[in-house]
């Protein structure tokens, strides 16, 4: 299976399709949401972004779905290009897929020696090992720092340029070889997690491109229309969450002379949906998924 589609009944739930509605999925994958949401949509259309070639091999034989081979940061320009605006709904299943985990050669797996790639758009220049062996000790810091959480992000940024300066460092078995001394015994595995999820992070601009897709998204939706996302780690939603609440990355609720909030979405639901134990058995990689929605006022 390339990828198995995380809450895919309360995604579409959330999403509330209407039969003649535009929809736009912008992490098309295996395609396992776009076909839920064509279950319910009659002669709608379904705009399907994924900036990862090897998921276009998906691509379903339904002239009511227009596939996009793009980062969903662009989600404006496309759908005015398409004259698709406004849009009933949007649906993001952020993160990485399974078929790029469990794709070896992608570099974005703990499980493989591979080259230190972690591109979703093998277009972008810049790879992980770019980052590893070019950047400066202090923007190492910051990355491991901000998006991994990593407390020991300076001692592990001076560990990789020193050993860089004898060898370059090309390889995830390299990195991990290199950083294994630092990492808790017994807990090796959530350590590289951490230190792998923030190379990717900063390869694929994640944050930025779930920034620009907030705010572009909200400016494409109709009034009433529903925005679904499903954040996997506290860095994306967080970001989600603050903006759905209040319009803004910060989370604080602006209002104007009169008193009125300022923020353009409104939570549909109070809390986030979780995945039931029977969907984490099922599907391990689903146990940190949060789905959020919002409805523009």
């Amino acid at each position: 299976m390339y990828h198995r589609s995380v809450l895919l009944t309360e995604s579409i739930e959330a999403l509330s399709v209407t039969p003649g509605g535009i929809y736009v999925d912008a992490t098309f994958g295996g395609g396992g949401h776009t076909k839920e949401i064509l279950k319910y949509l009659g002669s709608g259309k379904v705009f399907a972004f994924d900036q990862d070639e090897e998921a276009l091999e998906n691509t379903l034989n339904d002239e009511r779905v227009t596939m996009i081979h793009s980062n969903f940061r662009y989600v404006r320009n496309f759908l005015r290009y398409h004259k698709a605006v406004p849009v009933d709904g949007i649906l993001a299943d952020l993160g990485i897929s399974s078929h790029q985990i469990d794709e070896a050669g992608r570099g974005f797996s703990t499980r493989f020696e591979a080259s230190l790639d972690m591109r979703m758009d093998n277009r972008r220049k810049r790879k992980a090992s770019d980052i590893i062996n070019k950047s400066k000790t202090e923007e190492l810091t910051r990355i491991f720092r901000e998006y991994g959480e990593m407390p020991d992000a300076g001692k592990i940024a001076r560990a990789i340029v020193k050993a860089r300066d004898e060898q370059p460092i090309e390889t995830t078995g390299r990195l991990i070889e290199l950083l294994t001394p630092y990492a808790e015994r017994g807990k090796e595995n959530k350590y590289f997690a951490k230190l792998f999820q923030a190379l990717r992070i900063e390869v694929n601009q994640e944050l930025e491109a779930l920034k620009e897709l907030l705010r572009q998204g909200t400016a494409v939706l109709k009034p009433g229309g529903r925005f679904v996302i499903i954040a996997y780690h506290s860095l994306e939603d967080k970001l989600v969450k603050n903006y759905f609440r209040a319009g803004n990355f910060d989370g604080v609720i602006r209002k104007d002379f009169y008193g009125n909030e300022l923020s353009p979405l409104k939570p549909a639901f109070r809390k986030a949906f979780v995945p039931g134990e029977k969907e984490i058995i099922q599907n391990p990689r689903a146990r940190s998924a949060k789905l959020r929605a919002a409805i523009k006022m």
